[in-house]
Protein backbone atom coordinates (compact mmCIF):
# COMPACT_ATOMS: atom_id res chain seq x y z
CA UNK A 1 0.00 0.00 0.00
CA UNK A 2 1.19 3.63 -0.61
CA UNK A 3 -0.14 6.72 0.77
CA UNK A 4 0.66 10.12 -0.77
CA UNK A 5 -0.09 13.57 0.24
CA UNK A 6 -1.42 15.90 -2.18
CA UNK A 7 -1.29 18.92 0.57
CA UNK A 8 -4.19 19.73 2.77
CA UNK A 9 -6.82 16.64 2.69
CA UNK A 10 -5.90 15.57 -0.51
CA UNK A 11 -4.52 11.68 -0.90
CA UNK A 12 -3.77 9.50 -3.31
CA UNK A 13 -4.58 5.87 -2.10
CA UNK A 14 -2.57 2.48 -3.88
CA UNK A 15 -4.64 0.07 -2.11
CA UNK A 16 -5.32 -3.80 -3.68
CA UNK A 17 -6.16 -3.19 -7.25
CA UNK A 18 -7.46 0.41 -6.53
CA UNK A 19 -5.74 3.47 -6.92
CA UNK A 20 -8.06 6.19 -4.97
CA UNK A 21 -7.82 10.01 -4.62
CA UNK A 22 -9.29 11.14 -1.69
CA UNK A 23 -10.26 14.98 -1.50
CA UNK A 24 -7.94 16.26 -4.41
CA UNK A 25 -7.30 20.14 -4.33
CA UNK A 26 -4.80 20.56 -6.44
CA UNK A 27 -5.62 23.62 -8.74
CA UNK A 28 -4.95 26.42 -6.42
CA UNK A 29 -3.67 24.66 -3.44
CA UNK A 30 -0.62 26.69 -2.46
CA UNK A 31 1.36 23.15 -1.15
CA UNK A 32 0.55 21.38 -4.44
CA UNK A 33 3.45 21.62 -7.30
CA UNK A 34 1.35 22.24 -10.32
CA UNK A 35 3.89 20.39 -12.70
CA UNK A 36 2.58 17.02 -10.29
CA UNK A 37 -0.81 17.22 -11.32
CA UNK A 38 -0.48 14.16 -13.92
CA UNK A 39 1.65 12.41 -12.11
CA UNK A 40 -1.13 12.70 -8.83
CA UNK A 41 -3.83 11.45 -11.02
CA UNK A 42 -2.36 8.27 -13.19
CA UNK A 43 -3.99 5.19 -13.21
CA UNK A 44 -6.97 6.59 -10.47
CA UNK A 45 -9.57 4.44 -10.67
CA UNK A 46 -12.29 6.42 -8.21
CA UNK A 47 -12.31 9.59 -6.13
CA UNK A 48 -13.49 9.98 -2.78
CA UNK A 49 -15.26 12.93 -1.60
CA UNK A 50 -15.71 13.64 2.03
CA UNK A 51 -17.74 16.12 1.42
CA UNK A 52 -18.86 19.81 -0.57
CA UNK A 53 -16.35 22.66 0.52
CA UNK A 54 -13.83 23.85 -2.13
CA UNK A 55 -10.68 22.93 -0.57
CA UNK A 56 -12.18 19.26 -0.56
CA UNK A 57 -13.92 19.17 -3.74
CA UNK A 58 -10.75 21.09 -5.66
CA UNK A 59 -10.34 19.26 -8.89
CA UNK A 60 -12.93 16.06 -8.85
CA UNK A 61 -15.16 16.90 -11.55
CA UNK A 62 -12.21 17.59 -13.66
CA UNK A 63 -10.17 14.64 -13.46
CA UNK A 64 -13.72 12.92 -13.20
CA UNK A 65 -13.93 14.24 -17.24
CA UNK A 66 -10.67 13.59 -17.99
CA UNK A 67 -9.99 9.82 -16.58
CA UNK A 68 -13.92 8.87 -16.83
CA UNK A 69 -13.90 7.20 -13.18
CA UNK A 70 -16.51 8.10 -10.78
CA UNK A 71 -16.39 10.52 -7.62
CA UNK A 72 -17.63 8.25 -4.56
CA UNK A 73 -19.71 9.92 -1.62
CA UNK A 74 -22.62 11.03 0.09
CA UNK A 75 -25.97 10.26 -2.09
CA UNK A 76 -27.30 13.69 -2.16
CA UNK A 77 -23.83 15.37 -4.06
CA UNK A 78 -23.59 12.56 -6.06
CA UNK A 79 -26.53 12.39 -7.10
CA UNK A 80 -27.23 15.98 -7.98
CA UNK A 81 -23.23 16.36 -9.68
CA UNK A 82 -24.30 13.08 -11.87
CA UNK A 83 -27.80 14.82 -12.97
CA UNK A 84 -26.31 18.77 -13.27
CA UNK A 85 -22.72 17.65 -14.48
CA UNK A 86 -23.04 14.10 -16.27
CA UNK A 87 -20.29 12.75 -14.64
CA UNK A 88 -20.29 8.93 -13.48
CA UNK A 89 -20.75 8.40 -9.54
CA UNK A 90 -21.63 6.37 -6.85
CA UNK A 91 -23.66 7.50 -4.08
CA UNK A 92 -24.53 6.01 -1.02
CA UNK A 93 -25.07 7.33 2.78
CA UNK A 94 -24.06 6.80 6.65
CA UNK A 95 -23.42 2.70 7.80
CA UNK A 96 -23.23 2.28 3.73
CA UNK A 97 -20.90 0.26 2.20
CA UNK A 98 -19.72 -0.17 -1.03
CA UNK A 99 -16.93 -2.65 -2.80
CA UNK A 100 -14.69 -0.91 -4.92
CA UNK A 101 -12.63 -3.76 -6.78
CA UNK A 102 -11.06 -5.79 -3.82
CA UNK A 103 -11.24 -2.62 -1.79
CA UNK A 104 -14.23 -1.91 0.90
CA UNK A 105 -15.43 1.45 1.98
CA UNK A 106 -17.48 2.57 4.57
CA UNK A 107 -19.21 5.72 4.85
CA UNK A 108 -18.90 6.93 8.41
CA UNK A 109 -20.23 9.93 10.36
CA UNK A 110 -18.62 13.13 10.96
CA UNK A 111 -19.17 16.36 12.81
CA UNK A 112 -18.70 19.35 10.19
CA UNK A 113 -20.70 21.45 7.54
CA UNK A 114 -21.03 20.71 3.37
CA UNK A 115 -21.76 23.00 1.18
CA UNK A 116 -21.13 24.23 -2.31
CA UNK A 117 -20.19 28.16 -3.90
CA UNK A 118 -22.56 29.38 -5.89
CA UNK A 119 -23.45 32.74 -7.15
CA UNK A 120 -26.03 32.88 -4.78
CA UNK A 121 -24.37 32.01 -1.63
CA UNK A 122 -23.61 28.28 -0.46
CA UNK A 123 -25.65 25.43 -1.25
CA UNK A 124 -26.53 22.22 0.71
CA UNK A 125 -24.41 19.80 -0.40
CA UNK A 126 -25.54 16.37 1.59
CA UNK A 127 -24.02 15.93 4.75
CA UNK A 128 -20.22 15.56 5.73
CA UNK A 129 -18.89 12.21 6.03
CA UNK A 130 -15.58 9.99 6.95
CA UNK A 131 -14.38 6.71 5.01
CA UNK A 132 -13.38 3.45 6.36
CA UNK A 133 -11.04 2.21 3.41
CA UNK A 134 -10.35 -1.57 3.62
CA UNK A 135 -7.87 -3.73 1.54
CA UNK A 136 -4.73 -5.20 1.63
CA UNK A 137 -5.96 -6.52 5.57
CA UNK A 138 -5.56 -2.72 6.72
CA UNK A 139 -8.44 -0.23 7.12
CA UNK A 140 -7.57 3.47 6.97
CA UNK A 141 -10.17 5.80 8.70
CA UNK A 142 -10.18 9.18 6.83
CA UNK A 143 -11.69 11.63 8.95
CA UNK A 144 -12.50 14.29 6.49
CA UNK A 145 -13.15 17.39 8.41
CA UNK A 146 -14.67 16.62 11.83
CA UNK A 147 -14.15 17.46 15.66
CA UNK A 148 -13.99 14.68 18.18
CA UNK A 149 -16.92 12.32 18.44
CA UNK A 150 -18.14 9.77 20.97
CA UNK A 151 -19.31 7.88 17.39
CA UNK A 152 -15.62 7.05 16.98
CA UNK A 153 -15.58 4.29 19.84
CA UNK A 154 -18.07 2.71 17.72
CA UNK A 155 -16.20 3.18 14.30
CA UNK A 156 -13.32 1.37 16.08
CA UNK A 157 -15.54 -1.03 17.70
CA UNK A 158 -17.02 -2.60 14.06
CA UNK A 159 -13.70 -1.41 11.93
CA UNK A 160 -11.01 -1.38 14.45
CA UNK A 161 -8.50 0.57 11.66
CA UNK A 162 -5.15 0.42 12.13
CA UNK A 163 -3.72 3.85 9.99
CA UNK A 164 -5.81 6.98 10.54
CA UNK A 165 -6.07 10.13 8.47
CA UNK A 166 -6.99 12.66 10.59
CA UNK A 167 -7.51 16.28 10.48
CA UNK A 168 -5.36 18.05 13.14
CA UNK A 169 -4.75 21.69 12.06
CA UNK A 170 -7.49 23.27 13.91
CA UNK A 171 -9.86 26.66 13.71
CA UNK A 172 -12.12 24.57 11.04
CA UNK A 173 -11.45 20.94 12.67
CA UNK A 174 -9.95 19.28 15.28
CA UNK A 175 -6.72 20.51 16.14
CA UNK A 176 -3.12 18.44 17.14
CA UNK A 177 -4.06 18.20 20.69
CA UNK A 178 -8.05 16.90 20.18
CA UNK A 179 -6.81 14.69 16.78
CA UNK A 180 -4.78 13.01 20.10
CA UNK A 181 -7.19 12.79 22.04
CA UNK A 182 -9.55 10.79 19.74
CA UNK A 183 -6.42 9.02 18.85
CA UNK A 184 -6.00 7.78 22.66
CA UNK A 185 -9.40 7.56 23.60
CA UNK A 186 -11.07 5.41 20.81
CA UNK A 187 -8.27 3.96 18.63
CA UNK A 188 -6.08 1.36 18.54
CA UNK A 189 -3.73 2.81 15.44
CA UNK A 190 -0.43 1.51 14.41
CA UNK A 191 0.55 4.80 11.90
CA UNK A 192 -1.17 8.24 12.00
CA UNK A 193 -0.97 10.84 8.90
CA UNK A 194 -1.95 14.39 9.97
CA UNK A 195 -3.86 16.42 7.98
CA UNK A 196 -5.81 19.72 6.81
CA UNK A 197 -2.37 21.72 8.15
CA UNK A 198 -0.27 23.32 7.12
CA UNK A 199 -1.37 25.46 4.33
CA UNK A 200 -2.20 28.30 5.75
CA UNK A 201 -0.91 30.57 8.68
CA UNK A 202 -4.31 30.14 10.47
CA UNK A 203 -3.85 25.97 10.31
CA UNK A 204 -1.48 24.83 12.82
CA UNK A 205 2.00 24.19 10.75
CA UNK A 206 3.71 21.08 13.01
CA UNK A 207 2.41 17.75 14.45
CA UNK A 208 5.00 17.79 17.47
CA UNK A 209 2.24 17.57 19.69
CA UNK A 210 0.60 14.75 18.34
CA UNK A 211 3.49 12.93 18.32
CA UNK A 212 4.47 13.73 21.65
CA UNK A 213 0.86 12.48 22.95
CA UNK A 214 0.48 9.24 20.80
CA UNK A 215 3.57 7.38 22.15
CA UNK A 216 3.89 3.85 20.60
CA UNK A 217 2.19 5.17 17.24
CA UNK A 218 4.03 5.77 14.32
CA UNK A 219 3.17 9.53 13.91
CA UNK A 220 4.27 10.18 10.30
CA UNK A 221 4.51 13.71 8.96
CA UNK A 222 3.52 13.66 5.29
CA UNK A 223 5.13 15.49 2.54
CA UNK A 224 3.80 16.36 -0.41
CA UNK A 225 4.34 13.83 -3.45
CA UNK A 226 6.36 11.58 -1.22
CA UNK A 227 5.03 7.88 -1.16
CA UNK A 228 4.30 6.63 2.23
CA UNK A 229 5.00 2.99 2.14
CA UNK A 230 2.99 0.57 4.48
Amino acid sequence: MKITWLGHSGFRIEIADQVLLLDPWMTGNPMFPAGNRAEAIRGATHILLTHGHGDHTGDSLAIARELDIPVVGIYDLMSWWEAKEGIKTVGFNKGGTVKLGQVSVTLVNAVHSSSVGSDNGPVYAGSEAGFMISGEGHTIYATGDTDVMADMKVFNDLHAPDIGILCAGGHFTMDMRRAAYAAKTFFNFKTVIPCHYRTFPLLEQSADLLKAELAGVDVIEPQVMQPISI
